[in-house]
Parts: C-alpha cells; structure tokens; sequence
C-alpha cells in the first residue's frame, strides 16, 4: 500500500506500480483510469473536550471560521470541498496546519494548535478520550471514495475479490461493465441509483 496526493495515486495507478488507486478527490487526474465510487463519507469537527465550540446551540461554518483550523492538505481527502463551502459563505478559514494523515491532525489538535476536520470515521470516541466530535455533515457536503485501476489491468480472481470486500455492490459484473463502458460519464451512469454506504 503506498500513499499519496491523488496525482500520486493516479500516476502510480497508470503506470502499473499499483493495481487500484483510492481516492476521494476525484478530479481529473483520474481521467486515465476506470473509477467507480465506494461509500461516502463526511467530517467530524474535533476539538479538545470543553472547548467553546463543543457549548454551540447550533454548530455553523462562521463560528468555525473564528479558531485555528487543522485539516487535510488541499486536494486530499475532501479538502476541496470544504474549501468550497467556507468561500459559498464568504468566509476565509483559518487553516494553520495541514496533514495528510487523521492521526497527525488530532495530534495537532490535542497541542491547542487549533480545531481539526476530518473524517468522521477516523475518530474513534473510545481511543481519542481526550478530545470530543462535532458532527459537521450539515456544513459540509459528503465526499465519495472511489476505486480506480487502469482500462489494461488484466483483473485476476483476487482482484475481483477484493474489490467486493472494499465494497459490497461492486461485484464482478458490475466491474466488468464499468470496464466495457466507454467513458467515464457512461460508467458514472451505471452508479446513477446506486445508494452507497456511509462510513
């Protein structure tokens, strides 16, 4: 398993260094590669417990905009997005510090260094006692992961397989008529009235 940005992920991906990349910024740097969605997912708003954020009647993109933010670095897990919706609001983050990683963010966050964002479902209440969880999926639209791989990756049984046990509704039929679809768009509307699974 390597790690990256997604022009990372997209170039190791076409290039035959790995089999599948997953990404949740799916922008262009995919175009090359058969991309089919995952689950979604949305961000969790952390803070150290008893910070005033955590005393909110209702939880809002300004009064969030008021501390230090530490997210994700810009075209990793979402970021885009939430840079989206603070400028729909006119309003400008504060982000200090960045991070590709959820752990290091909490870190980040437990120093006072600032509020963090994140995926919901990499903070886990019974192991990051000493910070407390916002949801935020009323600030910020959900994101999708994706699986992509490139259109001449010969798909082995063990492929098949583990694109099943990533997600459920991809089975071997399904991944082959992504395959055999010739665009992205075209491949895309066979995910139209999918319902995916939230993480």
């Amino acid at each position: 398993m390597h790690q990256g940005n997604p022009e990372q992920i997209s170039e190791m991906a076409a290039s035959g260094t790995v089999d599948f990349a997953i990404a949740t910024e799916a922008t262009a740097d995919f175009g090359n590669l058969v991309m089919m969605p995952c689950y979604f997912w949305n961000r969790a708003i952390v803070t150290p417990c008893g910070h005033p954020l955590q005393q909110q009647k209702k939880l809002t993109l300004a009064a969030l905009a008021k501390y230090p933010i530490v997210t994700y670095v810009f075209g990793f897990t979402g970021r885009a997005q939430l840079d989206r919706a603070f400028r729909a609001q006119g309003l400008k983050p504060q982000v200090v510090l960045t991070a590709t990683d959820a752990d290091v963010i909490k870190t980040y966050v437990k120093l006072g260094l600032g509020v963090g964002i994140l995926a919901r479902m990499a903070f886990d209440p019974e192991l990051d006692t000493t910070l407390c969880a916002l949801d935020a999926s009323m600030l910020f639209p959900h994101s999708i992961t994706r699986l992509g791989f490139r259109p001449s990756l010969f798909l082995y049984g063990y492929h098949y397989d583990f694109i099943e046990l990533f997600a459920s509704h991809l089975t071997r039929e399904t991944v082959d008529a992504a395959v055999a679809a010739p665009s992205q768009q075209e491949r895309d509307a066979l995910f139209t009235d999918l319902e995916l699974q939230e993480l």
